[in-house]
């Protein structure tokens, strides 16, 4: 049965492929590029935004036109703001509905203070708008404006509904984002393609990981954990494929789709025994009980057999704008550093795309090239990217910010490349930003010699934290040089508030020259004590002067009678108070380590017990007050997509184990931790709380400390937190304000005067 349907694909694909011989020009590809949706629907989907943003007025207030004649060279994206006859109405003109959808938010920025972000809105506008003197024409240098890492999808959106997605893509809108990856839903696509080769279903279950894993899943680094999907998750997932892919594209975006990287389930092996596949070694921790995918030879036909048959069923299914995303060797070492076979490769997954769609494109993640470097020498990467016809990539110079790979690959050896701030490991809370390297290095990438660069992009691997550094990021989208940043700041504290208070803006300036102006290599993966499993092998070191926090937490709890009615202003205290916090959880942890060093049972039972049984508690009760900080909401979003307990169970078990062991045996520990209240409390602190009376009990008996055995004890910790089904509030309790000054009262004294032995270590 199998050979007959083999010989039929081949005979498919074999024709597609010739049909998709062409030899545009570098630049000819990417100005084809355009949104499919004609400019009346997408002027339509500007004015259904500014309605869910502003209620009635935004249809008295705004005017709203799209024209894509108004978009500069090469198509870059133009804004028109201008008053109108009628007094109080602005009228808003863009070359995309994403044009328009940024100039108006624009306006409401510089001319109502307005501010929209992932941690809530500031919409006071005045009874009147104003008028706007004379006409603003503003056209991007950036032909690209990209958003999403492969990663997000699991750290961030995998338990999203349509409410929270609806919210999202309005987000992107107003802050510029004209292409996005759109991964929702492709399991299902794979599903019934495997199916229609032979496939059963077990093969199918035991391939696919649970939700939160499937970024991992969809790039060969993983199997199996965690799943399998049930039908119900494909079915939700279809559904809202269909509703992001549509509203992306009425606002004029470019939406991008996955496609066939090469990595296969072992069930193909069985179906078609001739295959010419060679497993791959272990990724990460895992061992090849969930990882050691299957590669295919990309000259074996059935690689253009299996991805045309996919990119087929899925542009029957969702449409297309020609864009496709593939990343064959995240992080996995290739099976040869021959130049000639990693051409191969790259040729085979971009013959795959132009096999079902002749004028397609591949967007690829740079990731690979600063990840394994000892591996990628420029041959290796000049091989990689020139296996495809120049202008038919875009490379994603995912973490330029910190480790550009441009400048050392000659622009990417003439591929386009979009320069992009990685900026968030797993998800992490914590403080953090690179403000300097931001304001100034797509400036000097776009004026590299001989410069590939065509856009910005934001890749944080999760999202929902630091908005003013995506806030800053998009705004630098529009921008043809560096701003000012100590400005920038001020303004952004006043629009994030609604009013300008002398102190708050104090606290941000503080905030900018320290936790936010991470210089040289700075990676945001937070290494804080707090959040990680303890041992005497912790760092503690930062990269700024954390009495700068300190202060600026003062300065925004003395601002709290002006604008704590502001919701924006108490996720800012939260955060800040947060990050003040564990800075003293380091302090503390200092404490105890020389206490039990120098064999001192009284202080390490005084700064232990602060530790466990105060500090992290009050850390706890701070985080549930706040919405944004509770463990009980990503257990409920999982939960909502449940269909019946037992899926309820697994997803569940996926929440609990990517924050915390990632992994069976704690293959990644700790890498997409977070600081939720609940988690803080129930997972961290009891970590804590056993370290600390193991010391004890230590030093009461005369023993040395060891960590294996530690380790294996705290083990039985972690994995009864993941399995201890306990309910988690999912509503804040608790008054934020009063909290934080409780703790500031009780804490600002001891922070601002560390002893002087526990100064010299940190």
């Amino acid at each position: 049965m199998a050979l007959p349907r083999l010989m039929f694909l081949l005979a498919t694909v074999a024709a597609a492929a010739a049909a998709a011989a062409n030899s545009r020009s570098l630049w000819e590809s990417l100005a084809g590029l355009q949104p499919g949706t004609e400019d009346a629907r997408q002027a339509a989907a500007v004015r259904e935004l500014l309605e869910r943003l502003l209620g009635p007025r935004a249809a008295s207030d705004f005017s709203v036109s799209v024209n894509r004649s108004l978009a500069g060279p090469g198509g870059l994206d133009t804004y028109r703001l201008s008053s109108g006859a009628a007094l109080g109405v602005v009228n808003v003109a863009g070359s995309s509905g994403v044009a328009a959808a940024s100039g108006a938010y624009s306006y409401l920025k510089d001319y109502c203070g307005c501010h929209v972000s992932w941690s809530g809105t500031q919409l006071r506008l005045p009874d009147s708008l104003p008028p706007v003197p004379t006409e603003i024409i503003v056209t991007s240098p950036n032909r690209f404006r990209f958003y999403q890492n492969v990663c997000t999808q699991s750290y961030s959106y995998v338990w999203w509904n349509w409410e929270r997605w609806e919210q999202e893509i309005d987000w992107m809108a107003l802050h510029g984002i004209n292409i996005a990856l759109a991964f929702t839903g492709q399991e299902a696509i794979w599903q019934r393609v495997y199916l229609s080769l032979g496939l059963n279903q077990s093969e199918i279950d035991e391939y696919f990981t649970g939700p939160a894993f499937l970024a991992w899943n969809r790039m060969g680094n993983l199997h199996t954990w965690a799943g399998p999907l049930p039908l119900s998750w494909h079915l939700k997932q279809l559904y809202l494929q269909y509703r992001i892919l549509e509203r992306m594209r009425s606002l004029g975006m470019l939406t991008v789709l996955p496609a066939f990287s090469g990595h296969i389930p072992r069930g193909i092996l069985r179906v078609f025994p001739w295959v010419n596949a060679t497993q791959l070694g272990s990724w990460s921790h895992f061992d090849c009980t969930y990882s050691c995918a299957h590669l295919l030879s990309p000259e074996d036909p059935m690689f253009q057999v299996i991805g045309t048959l996919f990119l087929k069923e899925l542009i029957k299914e969702f449409g297309t704008d020609h864009m496709y995303s593939a990343d064959t060797f995240n992080e996995m070492r290739p099976l040869s550093s021959d130049p000639a076979y990693l051409s191969k490769v790259t040729a085979a997954v971009f013959r795959s795309m132009t096999g079902a769609d002749p004028s397609a494109i591949w967007l690829m993640q740079g990731w690979l090239f600063q990840h394994q470097p000892d591996f990628w020498q420029p041959a290796q990467v000049r091989a990689l990217l020139q296996g495809v016809p120049l202008g038919r990539m875009v490379v994603l110079d995912l973490f330029a910010e910190s480790k550009p790979v441009y400048n050392w690959t000659e622009s990417f050896y003439g591929q386009p490349f979009i320069w992009c701030m990685l900026h968030n490991f797993g998800g992490n809370h914590g403080l953090f930003g690179t403000v300097e390297s931001i304001n100034w290095g797509p400036f000097v990438a776009r004026d590299f010699i001989n410069s590939t660069m065509v856009g910005i992009g934001l890749t944080p691997e999760g999202t929902e934290q630091n908005d003013m550094m995506y806030e800053l990021m998009t705004d630098l989208g529009w921008c043809r040089e560096p701003v000012n940043l100590q400005q920038w700041v001020a303004k952004y504290a006043t629009q994030r508030y609604g009013a300008r208070n002398a102190e708050a803006t104090a606290a941000w300036q503080l905030l900018l020259q320290s936790v936010y102006n991470c210089s040289g290599l700075c990676i945001n993966h937070n290494r804080s004590p707090l959040v990680h499993r303890p041992s005497f092998r912790m760092t503690t070191d930062l990269w700024y002067n954390q009495s700068d926090v300190y202060e600026a937490w003062r300065l925004l709890l003395s601002s709290a009678s002006a604008l704590g009615a502001s919701r924006t202003f108490c996720y800012d205290l939260v955060d800040v108070t947060r990050q003040a916090m564990q800075q003293l959880v380091s302090q503390y942890y200092l404490e105890i380590k020389q206490a039990f060093q120098n064999r001192m049972l009284s202080r390490l039972l005084t700064a232990g017990g602060i530790l466990v049984y105060d500090l992290l508690p009050e850390l706890d009760s701070l985080l549930s007050s706040s919405g944004h900080f509770l463990l009980g909401c990503w257990l409920e979003a999982a939960h909502l997509m449940a269909t019946s307990d037992r899926e309820a169970e697994q997803y569940d078990l996926n929440v609990r184990n990517q924050l915390t062991l990632w992994g069976p045996n704690g293959n990644i520990l700790d890498y997409a931790n977070k600081q939720f209240g609940g988690l803080v409390l129930d997972y961290y602190g009891v970590r804590w709380s056993l370290f600390v009376s193991t010391l004890v009990e230590c030093l009461n008996a005369g023993i040395p400390f060891h960590q294996n055995h530690f380790n294996q004890a705290v083990f039985q910790v972690e994995r009864g937190f993941i399995y201890n089904g306990k309910h988690y509030p999912s509503r804040a309790v608790g008054n934020t304000l009063e909290i934080a000054r409780k703790i500031f009262l009780k804490y600002y004294p001891a922070a601002m005067h560390v002893p002087e032995d526990v100064h010299e270590a940190l």
